[in-house]
């Protein structure tokens, strides 16, 4: 029996080929298989680089696991391979060197979303938990950004003697701080909130200021927004 025939995006109408239409109308106007189709450049026998798209959407269960899936997992996967893996990988790097980047050129008050979208990038996807922090200057511009514990699932061990020597390392004016909560769940705990008290007491004897505390999941809960800072 004779298969039907795939038309290659090249035949496709101009205005439907991915490319094509992100040059007329920008990445925004690109659906996530398109944007990954013009990653992938090629298809695969019977099928063209959106259709593989679209399967490896399906089979990761979107992007965001696509992104954060396993070397061994990602490489698997039919159409895929370590060129791929590494391509992707660059990728992700440079958007959060880009994010990165970004805050330290201005003041990080000025733009919460900013800051909530660099802390997603560096922590949603990880499998354990992490506490980082922001090291700012005095005009709030970012310094660094560092992990200071990586604990199990179930949390991470912080001690407010190290969390100041890593302030003062850097010169840091004031400082943000951040974890994760792997089960995408944002919602702080009590040991959350004790903890930002015990190193905001701590940071205030060398006259360091905590400007916030955010927690990342699915969605970025901060301490300030809600008056607990």
């Amino acid at each position: 029996m004779v298969g039907t025939k795939i038309m290659p995006i090249t035949d496709w109408p101009e205005g439907e080929r991915p490319r094509e239409k992100l040059l007329a109308r920008g990445a925004g106007a690109l659906s996530s298989a398109e944007l990954l189709a013009i990653f992938l450049r090629t298809g695969v026998r019977g099928k063209t680089a959106v259709d593989l798209a679209h399967d490896l959407l399906t089979r990761f269960k979107g992007l965001r696991p696509l992104l954060g899936a396993s070397r061994a997992e990602f490489c698997e996967a039919r159409g895929l391979g370590e060129a791929k893996y590494v391509q992707l990988q660059a990728a992700v790097e440079m958007a959060r060197r880009y994010l990165g980047e970004a805050l330290s050129e201005r003041a990080v008050l000025k733009d919460p979303a900013a800051v909530k979208r660099y802390l997603q990038a560096e922590l949603r996807e990880q499998r354990h938990e992490i506490f980082a922090a922001l090291f700012l200057d005095n005009q709030h511009r970012l310094l660094a950004f560092q992990s200071l514990a990586h604990g199990t699932i179930d949390g991470a061990s912080v001690y407010p003697r190290e969390v100041v020597k890593a302030a003062l390392r850097h010169g840091a004016a004031a400082v943000i701080f951040a974890h994760n909560h792997p089960s995408g769940v944002a919602e702080p705990s009590a040991a959350d909130r004790q903890l930002t008290e015990h190193l905001k007491a701590a940071l205030s004897l060398v006259d360091i200021r905590v400007l916030d505390h955010f927690v990342v999941g699915e969605q970025v809960v901060s301490f300030a927004e809600r008056g607990w800072l």
